[in-house]
Parts: C-alpha cells; structure tokens; sequence
C-alpha cells in the first residue's frame, strides 16, 4: 500500500463503509462548525456528533484544516458544476445575459456555508500553509469560469477592461463574495440573487442588457 505523503496516513482500498463514515464526519462537521464558528470547535466535538471515535476522525483526517479543505472542495465542486451546466447551453458561443440569468438562478447561496466559508478565510489570513491552500482551490472554480467566458467571444465581447476570460472570471468570483459578504448581513437570499444579476450584467457586458428578473418585470 502506499502512503499519503500529504497526511502520512497509508492510502488502502477505499471501502463503502469508509466513504459513509467520511460522508457522516463531513456532514456533522458542517453542522457544528456552521452553530459555533470553525475557530471553536474541538475534534472531538465532531466525533460526538457524527457518532464515532477519535479513531474514525483519524482514519479519514489528519487535522481539522484537511476536513474543511474536503468540505471546501465539495462546495467548490458544487459551484462549478452549476456554473459549468448554466454555461454550457447556447451552442459554441456564449450569450452573456442570458448565462447570467441561468447562473444566478442556480448558485448557491447558502448562508451557514457563508459562515463557515468566512471563519476560515480569516484563519487561512493568519497561516500562509492554509491561504496556500484556499488559494488553488479558488484558482481552480476561476480557470472553470474563465473556460466558459471564453466562449463568450463568438457573440458578447467581453469588456475590454476585464481583458481576458481570466480576468472576466476574477471579476465573477469578485462579485459573488461581495454579494455574499452582504447576503451574511441581510440574510435576504432573493436580493442577494437580484444583485448579484445586475453585477455580473454590468460586469460581463456593456450594461445595456437587463437580468432576467428585471425583463419579466
């Protein structure tokens, strides 16, 4: 068998029973870091409400940063799974204003995510292994979104502030956490989605198109 050298744990077959309790240690991760903030929460309390052992958390994990990065990693997956299937109609060219629309109508905007997701920005401030880290995971999300603005080319120019696709897809991921930084605030999800229109329009094109919700007005 051979060894992690990540986590120094021996990397075996991965069985059924595994993955669920991986799945489980995940899930009730997610919980209590979302009721008492990432910062604040003990290994062990995980394993009391997952309902295992110390022993179970270590065969998974070798620290609580590696949990979260699989939890980040999920949520990341997620993201851009919805952003890839709202991207990827219209044929070989992107229609901005209409992605727009798809994508808004789908992220997610989960605020207990939100919450977690900003208790470990602050933490990953503070320990540049861990901002190393997040870094690549967002890297990633941006090269699938840039992927996909790339299209775009064929039939919205994209504004030539932006210049390329990558710096269109840094300024999408801007967007998304300022409207998340707020929705934390208001906890108003259908502003959040209205909002967050109206800033990737603005953004992705001239500005002369209107979101959806606004041409259904």
């Amino acid at each position: 068998m051979a060894v992690d050298g990540s986590t120094g744990r021996v990397a075996g077959r991965v069985t059924g029973r595994r993955l669920r309790t991986r799945a489980n240690l995940l899930r009730a991760a997610f919980a209590v870091f979302a009721a008492k903030g990432f910062g604040h929460v003990s290994i062990e309390e995980i394993c009391e409400a997952a309902g295992y052992s110390r022993g179970a958390f270590y065969s998974n994990f070798a620290t609580l940063d590696e949990l979260f990065f699989a939890l980040y990693a999920e949520r990341a997956e997620l993201i851009a799974e919805q952003v890839s299937e709202a991207l990827a109609g219209g044929g070989p060219d992107l229609d901005v204003p209409d992605a727009v629309d798809r994508v808004t109508e789908v992220l997610l905007l989960d605020r207990d995510w939100l919450l977690v997701k900003t208790d470990f920005l602050v933490r990953a401030a503070r320990h540049p292994e861990v901002s190393r880290t997040l870094l690549e995971h967002r890297a990633r999300l941006r090269r699938t979104l840039a992927d996909h603005l790339g299209r775009a080319r064929g039939r919205t120019e994209l504004p030539a502030v932006l210049g390329t696709a990558d710096g269109a897809a840094h300024a999408v991921v801007a967007a998304y956490d300022g409207v998340t930084t707020q929705l934390l605030l208001d906890g108003d999800v259908e502003h959040a989605r209205a909002w967050l229109g109206q800033l990737l329009t603005a953004l992705l094109t001239d500005g002369s198109a209107e979101p959806a919700a606004h041409r259904r007005g």
